[in-house]
């Protein structure tokens, strides 16, 4: 079977006409889809489109084939997968998977600094219902419910000028504006819309009179929200959009703006100078500078917001019903007809937003998530960036970033990078407290680059600084840390397939190697027992081995040729555990080294999880844990590889068959953003440029009707899981100090396990008993990553907001209780060295310093001391000096410790948890902890000029 790279050379010469050629071949004769075999494929693909070879065909469809095999996108998964056939569906679901990896690698978001909320002076005294550039004088308009009109200086947002608006139809105390637009292309006038059930066109070139020149009135519904677009091509073409709280939208089409928006049809009245514009005249046809269209897809709910998109020629509205919380109007060719799509959400959507480049919309859910939609899928939204824990009251899109904004009613706003599905920056803490009716209006300006923020009538200002060039350990999303005592340095790892190792004494960077896995993430990593063999597992599926001077001395195929994530590679002294894809473990003995391509071995345990196995831990003599996406806990004899007990929390025991186990989703990667999603595409985009602006080719490959249905992800945002897998154990952890068989036997736990809904349990593996639970993070945060310290006194957690905790379990459950323990420990500090999800923990002993290391999806790496002070992010310009006076171990005494606990503990200190524990069961005889190597194999891919031998030699010097 060909590799990837081979089938990405063949993807980039092909153009749009060759995928409609493509597109051609699975119809049969009749029009009805069908699938083909891999024969059927390559003969008709290869003449058909007349570009590349046989091969080359061939290629594509064996990776289709591994990728449906693994994503589950095949639409008749059965029949299709059973015969070996690929439809139309299955090859878009690739390619776009394999053209968003591509989009993923090359690109990297630009995250602003905000500067500190600033409180604007505001006269309004009731909510703020509009903002608004005046793009000719630079200032800024703002417009109260009550009529408040404020002009604010374009520089320093000082007040200039208050004014009220004034409506002859209501008197001034029932005065009540809905919303308010700019009209651009007549020169200063603004409409606004009335409870009134009128729209008001004022004139605001004087500062001392809003004088009225035009009402429109006799609307059937109050109007709520308005649009106004004017073609810049043409000012004379414009487009006001009124949503109603009858469910109605409404265009009215203006063909000579500039000379006049209406014809006057009657004289104007003596108390007022505006012209008024019967709503029933324009429907009638009677003005011709004007005509309406209209449909009405939200009855009986309110239009909450509109807008018209000249790209679509469409009309787009939302609502809080659900079963029409987005509606697309669409305007048929040469008609004043509209054609209704409806989109369904749970509860309804409060705000939407367009990205023209990307032709997505954006929804602000009541159900707290934000979703992306292809204009053209009805079905289902393109992806759900999940996040907040509250509904979402706004979303803007920051148009040149290719970036959303999103606010909540828990106060947070986050800042998403559309193309990763990925939130990059999240600002939370400095919102004011507020009602829970608030209404909460957001403004970008992107030119000037700041934020407005309006709650009821308070108004915030948050201005950007001068960009810095933020610092990163990697140009990646960060998946896993570990520490080398041998070398005292740091490795990690990333999703572009990259490891790096540093200075941990200095934060130095010592050398980086490229596409170990090709351009397949690297889930997590290992270091056998000597500390000089590296351990990577990559999403293709395979786990190699390499030395540190970056030759692969092993490659494993570990999922027989699958594309999989390998979530933990767990090493003994004779084997070697990977997991993370099935139900069974993988292990691969030790005699298997003999050959650089190792095929493993069978487990004699066969198949006991009734779900996927994430991650397991082993304490000597022979006891072997194993933890799975459904919560369960099994207690392994490794010798014999025996299943012996299992271990679940008492309330999933008493649910027994209530619960359901499916297919389990990635939990620790940071997805791509249309991994395992299905997409309906409709309009066209030129694959031909995908070799030069693959950026662009991605975006618009995403409205392109020559793909077809890639199914939906179960992944939020920075991989949050959905509800099935709350109780999933992604770690398992003895703790060191307790795994003697004194403390097991006498009833004290000696297991730390974590995963979703943030709660950590604490087991005792001896008498298969749950002794203590307490929840670390914020349940709605999903999973969990741990570490325990070697002396088994301190446990260290961390959540996906890039927040650590730090806990003292020294005393914690050491002795059984009647129950189980729901107190949490001490908590001795909480702090944020990150700024997105925590990937990855390691606790480490360097010198006499306890540290922490933290990896993170924000691209950064960290050391820090226990109690939260930082001492550096690895990349960063200045590097620090461990040496120098500073914390030390906060209590370096292990051995006083156990001395304290009465001999329990032994009188041997605990290993780092660095190092191999012996495994002296039949399985682990003998003696030395490497495994297997030979010195031969691939290079790791490393920097060009950089001697790897050369490095390591150094290093070797440096840690003497």
């Amino acid at each position: 079977m060909g590799t990837r790279m081979e089938v990405a050379q063949l993807e980039s010469r092909m153009d749009t006409e060759d995928y409609r050629k493509l597109q051609g071949l699975f119809l049969d004769p009749s029009g009805s889809p069908r699938s083909l075999s891999r024969t059927e494929f390559v003969n008709l693909a290869w003449p058909s489109v007349g570009r590349g070879s046989e091969e080359e065909y061939g290629l594509l469809f064996d990776s289709v084939v591994v990728t449906q095999e693994h994503r589950g996108l095949l639409l008749d998964i059965d029949a299709v997968k059973e015969e070996g056939r690929v439809d139309w569906g299955g090859l878009c679901s690739f390619l776009l998977l394999e053209l968003s990896d591509k989009v993923k690698n090359t690109r990297t978001s630009r995250v602003p600094r905000w500067t500190p909320p600033r409180t604007l002076t505001c006269p309004h005294r009731d909510p703020v219902q509009k903002v608004l550039h005046l793009q000719s004088s630079g200032q800024y308009l703002t417009v109260s419910k009550g009529g408040t009109v404020c002009l604010r200086d374009t520089d320093d947002m000082s007040l200039l000028h208050t004014h009220r608006l004034q409506n002859s139809t209501v008197s001034p105390k029932d005065l009540w504006v809905t919303d308010v637009v700019l009209l651009h292309n007549v020169h200063k006038q603004i409409a606004v819309s009335f409870t009134s059930k009128e729209v008001c066109f004022y004139d605001i070139l004087s500062k001392q009179d809003f004088g009225c020149k035009y009402k429109l009135q006799g609307l059937k519904f109050t109007p709520w929200c308005l649009d106004y677009w004017v073609d810049p091509s043409n000012p004379d073409q414009a487009v006001l959009t009124i949503g109603d709280i009858g469910g109605q939208v409404s265009a009215l089409y203006f063909t000579s703006a500039q000379i006049s928006l209406f014809e006057r049809l009657s004289l104007r009245t003596d108390s007022d100078s505006a012209d008024v514009i019967l709503w029933d005249e324009l429907v009638k046809g009677k003005h011709r500078s004007c005509y309406t269209v209209t449909h009405r897809g939200h009855t009986p709910a309110w239009v909450r917001k509109v807008r018209y998109l000249d790209s679509l020629d469409a009309f787009v509205s939302c609502s809080t019903r659900a079963q029409s919380s987005m509606v697309i109007g669409w305007r048929e060719k040469e008609s004043r007809s509209l054609r209704v799509a409806s989109f369904f959400t749970k509860r309804g959507v409060w705000d939407m937003d367009h990205h023209r480049g990307l032709n997505l919309i954006a929804t602000a859910g009541v159900d707290h998530q934000v979703l992306l939609w292809n204009p053209f899928v009805t079905s289902k939204p393109v992806c759900r960036l999940v996040g907040h824990t509250g509904p979402v009251t706004a979303v803007c899109f920051m148009q040149s970033q290719q970036q959303l904004l999103s606010y909540s009613k828990d106060k947070v706003l986050c800042l998403w990078d559309v193309s990763r599905q990925l939130c990059v920056h999240r600002l939370a803490g400095v919102f004011p407290e507020t009602r829970e009716d608030t209404q909460t209006l957001l403004f970008v300006h992107e030119e000037r680059q700041i934020l407005m923020l309006s709650f009821n009538s308070l108004l915030l200002l948050l201005e950007t600084t001068k960009e810095e060039k933020r610092t990163s350990s990697h140009e990646h999303p960060v998946t896993c840390v570990l520490y080398n005592s041998l070398f005292r340095q740091v490795v990690s790892s990333d999703s572009a397939s990259s490891v790096i190792c540093w200075l941990a004494q200095t934060g130095q960077k010592v050398k980086q190697f490229h596409r170990c896995h090709g351009n397949k993430e690297i889930s997590t990593m290992a270091l056998d027992g000597t500390q000089t063999r590296l351990f990577t597992a990559g999403l293709d599926g395979e786990l190699k081995v390499w030395d540190f001077s970056g030759r692969c001395l092993h490659r494993m195929n570990a999922s027989l040729g699958r594309a999989v994530e390998i979530s933990q590679v767990l090493l003994l002294k004779r084997s070697i555990l990977v997991m993370g894809w099935e139900r069974m473990l993988t292990v691969f003995r030790l005699h298997s080294f003999s050959q650089s391509f190792v095929e493993p071995s069978e487990w004699k345990g066969g198949v006991q999880h009734r779900s996927d196995v994430l991650c397991a831990a082993f304490q000597p003599p022979q006891t072997l844990v194993t933890g799975s996406y459904d919560g369960e806990i099994i207690v392994w004899n490794n010798g014999t590889e025996k299943a012996l007990r299992r271990l679940r929390p008492l309330a999933e025991l008493r649910e027994g068959k209530k619960s359901h186990f499916h297919t389990r989703m990635p939990v620790n990667s940071t997805n791509t953003l249309f991994c395992n999603r299905k997409v309906n595409m409709s309009s066209a985009c030129d694959l031909s440029l995908f070799p030069y602006f693959p950026h662009y080719f991605f975006n618009t490959l995403l409205n392109s009707d020559i793909l077809g249905h890639v199914p939906d992800s179960h992944l939020g945002v920075n991989g949050k899981e959905d509800a099935d897998n709350s109780i999933a154990i992604t770690r398992l952890l003895f703790i060191p100090g307790r795994t003697s068989a004194a403390i097991a036997t006498a009833g004290g736990a000696d297991l730390v396990s974590c995963g979703g809904s943030g709660v950590v349990r604490l087991w005792n593996t001896v008498h298969s008993r749950l002794l203590g639970q307490f929840t670390a993070h914020n349940r709605d945060l999903g999973s969990i990553v741990t570490s325990v310290s070697p002396c088994g006194k301190y446990l260290v957690t961390a959540d996906r907001e890039g927040t650590l905790k730090t806990w003292d379990i020294q005393q914690y459950c050491l002795e059984p209780d009647d129950g189980i323990t729901k107190e949490p420990p001490e908590l001795l500090r909480s702090f944020r060295p990150h700024l997105d999800r925590v990937t990855h923990l390691e606790m480490c002993l360097h010198g006499d310093r306890l540290l922490v290391l933290s990896a993170s999806s924000d691209c950064s790496v960290v050391l820090s001391h226990l109690f939260g002070e930082i001492v550096g992010l690895f990349g960063q310009e200045e590097q620090w000096c461990l040496e120098r006076p500073g914390h030390l171990h906060p209590q370096r005494e292990p051995e006083r410790n156990q001395r304290d606990q009465g001999g329990q503990g032994g009188k041997r200190s605990p290993p780092a948890p660095s190092e191999t524990l012996p495994d002296p069961g039949p399985d682990t005889s003998a003696e030395g902890g490497e495994v297997g190597i030979k010195d031969e194999g691939e290079d790791f891919g490393m920097d060009a000029g950089v001697d790897g031998r050369k490095h390591l030699s150094r290093s070797r010097v440096e840690s003497v």
